[in-house]
């Protein structure tokens, strides 16, 4: 068996980054940028007002100074003349600053009557300029890669960016496997079970940018499987669930192997999460999931994700970890790196008495999960443990 941190850099040497294509910005939420965005202009392009009110010339003007109002400037209008000692121009938010002017009075800070104002004793000491590029400046970058949400899509807008360069979603597909599923609908036999891992890992890798198939279930028979291998053709990425271990009916590895894959690895030294495989088959990557729901859970959130950001250019690294207290003592752990369910509040964080694998309400209870090391002491109620959000 090797260690959790040796298994994940195996599953990211097995992967290829995947290659860019151009993808229109309305379309791009989600996607990793491959190529920097770079501005194509200032941003604002000149000068702009900050608030409603007067443009003037006089940076120092002070309560009781007058003006008389020569015009009016709008966002998308701006006043095409200059501003001289004792002129105002009506500005709004946005438009540009008339040539001449260096401050904004605010419409609060004044009292007009006809075409003059009078500034008011609560004249705010601000200019209420934006100054041209004062956001950002053409040539500025967006840098990749990156994760394109909301904001950065705002930016690359305003940047005048209509397409951007991102990674091609990875292709997964799942494979359930096991004489004793059914799907959920379906009226199972007295010896069997509904499926479940197939829709927590198609959401995981939806969630993470993925493009999911999602295979008919495999029965326990080579035939079964090698139509399933078949039907994955051209995936990025096969996860299996199930059938990766060594009883009489896991046939999942033989059967791949005799399709040609080079196995990287079998079993990690964690729990749950024992019996997972990872190979190669021509240039789809293969990882053999535990069927128990949790473990296979379990492992997607500590490889699977990594995975994908890697395949699409961002970091392949372990997930990001917090520390928090124990709310109550919680025993040795064993040999292994185990992952336990738990649940984070205000008094720290409470470790769930069942921790079996198969035991998928405590993981839905659950928020975070609990990282102890192999060889893990006992620990007492507030000391500081290592937690990973779900």
């Amino acid at each position: 068996m090797i260690t959790v941190a040796e298994a994940r850099a195996r599953i990211l040497a097995l992967l290829t980054p995947l290659p860019a294509e151009p993808v229109a910005l309305r379309d791009a939420a989600g996607r990793v940028l491959a190529e920097d965005i770079v501005a194509r202009r200032d941003q604002p392009p000149f000068a702009a007002s900050a608030m409603d009110g007067y443009a003037v010339s006089d940076a120092d003007a002070r309560p009781g100074d007058q003006f008389d109002v020569i015009g009016e400037a709008a966002a998308g209008a701006g006043f095409s003349g200059s501003v001289t000692l004792g002129e105002a121009v009506r500005i709004f938010t946005g438009a540009p600053v008339p040539a001449g002017a260096h401050r904004v009075v605010m419409q609060e800070d004044v009292t007009r009557d006809g075409n003059r104002i009078t500034l008011t004793d609560a004249l705010d000491a601000g200019m209420n300029i934006r100054p041209a590029g004062g956001d950002f400046k053409r040539g500025d970058r967006i840098t990749a890669p990156l994760r394109l949400g909301p904001a950065q899509l705002a930016l690359a807008a305003a940047m005048n960016t209509p397409v951007v360069q991102v990674a091609r979603r990875p292709v997964v597909a799942i494979m359930a496997t096991g004489d004793e599923l059914v799907m959920p609908g379906e009226t199972p036999g007295p010896d069997q079970i509904i499926a479940s891992n197939s829709f927590a890992l198609r959401a995981m890798c939806e969630a993470e940018g993925a493009e999911v198939r999602l295979l008919p279930i495999a029965r326990d028979t080579r035939e079964s499987l090698e139509t399933a291998f078949d039907l994955a053709r051209g995936a990025d990425l096969l996860l299996t669930s199930g059938g990766a271990s060594v009883g009489a009916h896991d046939l999942v590895g033989p059967v791949a192997e005799a399709l040609g894959m080079e196995r990287a690895f079998y079993k990690v030294l964690m729990r749950p999460g024992k019996p997972l495989m990872a190979g190669k088959l021509g240039d789809m990557v293969v990882v053999g999931l535990p069927g128990n729901p949790v473990a296979s859970i379990v492992c997607a959130q500590i490889f699977i994700l990594p995975a994908l950001r890697a395949m699409q250019g961002l970091s392949g690294d372990a997930p990001p970890e917090d520390t928090a207290p124990l709310a109550a003592p919680v025993g040795p752990n064993g040999p292994r790196e185990h992952y336990m369910r738990a649940r984070l509040g205000p008094e720290g964080v409470e470790i769930f008495d069942r921790q079996d694998s198969s035991l998928l309400s405590v993981l839905g209870a659950a928020n975070v999960l609990v990282r102890r090391d192999p060889h893990d002491p006992a620990r007492a109620a507030g000391e500081t443990v290592r937690i990973l959000h779900i």
